[in-house]
């Protein structure tokens, strides 16, 4: 149970701005470095096992359910007229074993030109127990997060395919347990995606036939999120800049090989340095704020702060480049059947430092299909989905005129 309670309050920690943060990181001397913290994290996870098998990557992949988390204009080129699918994802299963996502879809071709799809993300965090201030268990609580998406895609030309997508999130990490005078409440927001995906098939080899394709997708634009009604304090929701490449080599008539990359950004202002007097204390300004020595201020809006997250590194452009994170994939499949994966994700050491190598497996039979991947990190630092496998399930129904979604 402590444990428990000890990943709640990271979590909510996570949610708090300045408030939360320790002398030295409101100073900038962290020792993890100038990392970007946002509400909602949830909505980073990767739901699925099939880009879970290449390095957490998807924006220009070949189109499947998962679309949706990806980029969903690529359901514009599925082949399929319908279909759902269903994945489940244990979280910190080192630690605990009731923490974990759960990811729901469903897509369907209008026409030739367009499709909807829909998707139902669920984070649970377990039970919990809250004690009061002297240790007394107060309660046994179940938080939890979730959002609902919908999507819009269409063909802009033979080649190019654009989608809208709109979703409500809604957070409840204390279930409105409130303590030392902070009245907590669940938070929400609403926000929308917007991507491009483009692919034409390409005569570059001489000897096999190939596909190439481009995907860009900014997703999470919306409100910022609150966790308290007595608390101005509002805090960003995880705009990401996805775009990136696919490449797919038809070796013969039975193997494919395909090898994809992500490159990945939060649309969110980076967090300043503060300065501090000669004990190590904050200076603060009149109006109560913490004086800025380098950077600039985060409290501002969702618009502003997409286009300053470009701009407003404390380190400057070095910084700046240290904030992408890239997920490098590779897919082969046997015959439409059988699929092996493998792929790398690198974030710098100084905004996270998340390194792992990926493997997964794939079969499909018919309509159905299975998908199953595997995390080994290559720092110390401990991950959420180290020793876990993953897997998702996908149905599909009506006419496969082109096997390349697979």
């Amino acid at each position: 149970m402590k444990t428990r309670f000890f990943l709640l309050f990271v979590l909510a920690g996570m949610f708090t701005g300045l408030q939360g943060q320790t002398i030295g990181e409101v100073s900038g001397q962290g020792t993890t470095g100038n990392v970007i913290r946002t509400a909602v994290p949830f909505m980073m996870i990767g739901p699925d096992a099939r880009a879970g098998g290449m390095g957490d990557g998807g924006v220009a992949t070949s189109p499947d359910a998962y679309s949706m988390h990806w980029n969903a204009a690529k359901y514009a080129f599925i082949t399929e007229n319908d279909g759902f699918s269903i994945s489940y994802t244990p979280w910190l299963k080192n630690l605990v074993n009731d923490i974990n996502l759960a990811y729901l879809t469903y897509f369907h071709r209008l026409n030739d030109q367009s499709a909807l799809a829909f998707s139902l993300r669920y984070f649970s965090l377990g039970d919990i127990t809250f004690t009061d201030q002297m240790g007394n268990p107060v309660g046994v609580y179940k938080p939890n997060e979730f959002a609902i998406d919908g999507a819009y895609a269409r063909k802009l030309s033979d080649y190019l395919s654009l989608a809208v997508t709109g979703k409500f999130i809604y957070s409840n990490l204390t279930a409105g347990y409130s303590a030392q005078g902070v009245d907590n409440t669940a938070g929400y927001s609403v926000a929308v995606d917007v991507g491009l995906y483009w692919e034409k098939d390409v005569n570059w080899f001489p000897s096999m036939d190939a596909q190439f394709a481009w995907g860009l997708q900014i997703s999470n634009i919306g409100k910022k999120v609150s966790y308290s009604h007595s608390n101005i304090q509002k805090d960003f929701i995880p705009t990401n800049l996805r775009f990136g490449p696919r490449l797919t080599l038809n070796l013969d008539q039975y193997n494919k090989l395909s090898f994809n990359l992500d490159i990945n950004k939060l649309l969110v202002p980076t967090p300043p340095i503060y300065a501090t007097d000669s004990t190590g204390s904050p200076l603060i300004n009149p109006d109560g704020t913490y004086v800025i020595a380098k950077g600039m201020n985060p409290d501002v809006s969702v618009v502003k702060g997409i286009f300053q997250s470009f701009y407003d590194a404390p380190g400057g452009f070095k910084e700046e480049m240290q904030e992408f994170y890239l997920s490098f994939g590779a897919e082969y499949w046997y015959n439409n059947v059988f699929a092996l994966r493998g792929g790398y994700f690198y974030e710098n050491k100084y905004k996270g430092d998340r390194q792992y190598v990926t493997l997964g497996l794939g079969l499909r039979y018919n309509v159905f299909g299975i998908d199953f991947s595997y995390l080994i990190p290559t720092v110390t630092q401990q991950n959420p989905l180290e020793k876990t496998l993953r897997f998702s399930l996908v149905f599909n129904f009506g006419n496969n005129t082109n096997s390349s979604n697979f």
